[in-house]
């Protein structure tokens, strides 16, 4: 069994999940306040457990449930050690809403859901598949003050497919991806295209404004990385991906279109829906990709080098004669690097 999100709007009680929030955050700082004294008086680190019987009894009073009071606790542990510090952020005024809940106390109710007695009516943009409902489920806010229920429900997993339609994908900045079978995947840049009207925005201090075209950007984005991700995945069963780092370019002059790409969420919708429908996923080391030849596998004196060769696109090769399309080339090159061949062969090879 494996585990999806399913993300819904809210359209009711948001007055109601605002109010929830400040107090999720008043458990949350009560927490790191709680790890502060351990570290001044040299105590024993809590535990999620010690916060929880900390915080026994307090439901009534802050007015949110106990189980989300628990899941605060739980997850303030937890984030303390997956990030590795002694202590966390306080959650303050511009911290986006957050109210967590355990999966057992989140009920179906037709076409709404129960949760503390409250009826929420949500936005049906698909149906919830009938499954247990886990923790991690939460209501969150984005940037524009809307509510969305995130439920993360258990799935069955998906019957393995047989590897036999391979592809090698080549993330790019002048397309945003590039297939072994030659198929190139267009950079729509959606936050360029928004550029200048979000300057003119932030420079009048239009708070709201500005909020709204970061959202359509990254709504934008998304759409768009979804769609291609799950053509990919319909289309292949075997999919390899050069492990290109965006938070290392991130640092360049290129941070911007790199940044505007999102090959790091298009690496992780490609990971997960390959799991949920069956397909292998695999990231490989893209070193020498675009240098070496794909049909006779050398690295001849003809290919692009170094910096001053990122702007040959075509080039042939000076030991086999062949004549390469960079990215292709490289796409090809990464296909070749996966682990597992497909069982009858892969046809663009």
């Amino acid at each position: 069994m494996s585990t999806k999100v399913y993300r819904y709007r809210v359209k009711s009680l948001n007055g109601l999940l605002n109010k929830q929030a400040r107090a999720v955050n008043f458990v949350w700082n009560f927490c790191n306040d709680t790890q502060k004294h351990a570290l001044k008086w040299r105590k024993r680190w809590p535990t999620g457990f010690d916060l929880n019987v900390l915080t026994t009894g307090s439901s009534k009073e802050l007015g949110i449930h106990s189980g989300t009071i628990n899941a605060v606790c739980e997850q303030y542990a937890k984030s303390r050690k997956q990030f590795n510090r002694p202590y966390l952020r306080y959650r303050g005024k511009r911290s986006l809403g957050w109210v967590p809940l355990k999966g057992r106390d989140l009920k179906r109710h037709g076409d709404a859901f129960r949760f503390a007695g409250n009826t929420f009516r949500v936005f049906n943009s698909r149906a919830l598949p009938e499954g247990k409902i886990k923790d991690g489920t939460c209501f969150a806010q984005d940037r524009r003050g809307n509510w969305f229920l995130n439920i993360v429900v258990e799935v069955a997993d998906a019957e393995t497919r047989k590897p036999v339609r391979g592809v090698g994908i080549d993330l790019g900045l002048a397309d945003l991806a590039t297939l072994s079978n030659g198929q190139k995947i267009e950079h729509p840049r959606h936050y360029r295209r928004l550029e200048k009207q979000l300057a003119v925005a932030q420079r009048a201090r239009k708070k709201k404004q500005v909020a709204s075209i970061h959202a359509k950007i990254a709504n934008s984005r998304a759409d768009f990385l979804h769609k291609a991700s799950s053509q990919i995945v319909r289309d292949f069963d075997y999919i390899v991906v050069g492990n290109v780092s965006p938070s290392k370019l991130a640092k360049t002059s290129m941070a911007k279109s790199v940044l505007d790409a999102g090959w790091h969420s298009f690496k992780q919708m490609l990971a997960y829906k390959s799991i949920a429908n069956g397909a292998w996923y695999e990231e490989v080391n893209e070193s020498f990709s675009s240098q070496t030849c794909s049909s006779c596998g050398s690295l001849p004196d003809s290919r692009p080098k170094g910096i001053a060769g990122l702007g040959i696109r075509e080039w042939q090769c000076s030991d086999c004669g062949a004549v390469h399309d960079r990215d292709v080339n490289a796409a090809l090159n990464i296909l070749r690097s996966g682990r597992r061949a497909p069982v009858v062969g892969i046809p663009v090879l």
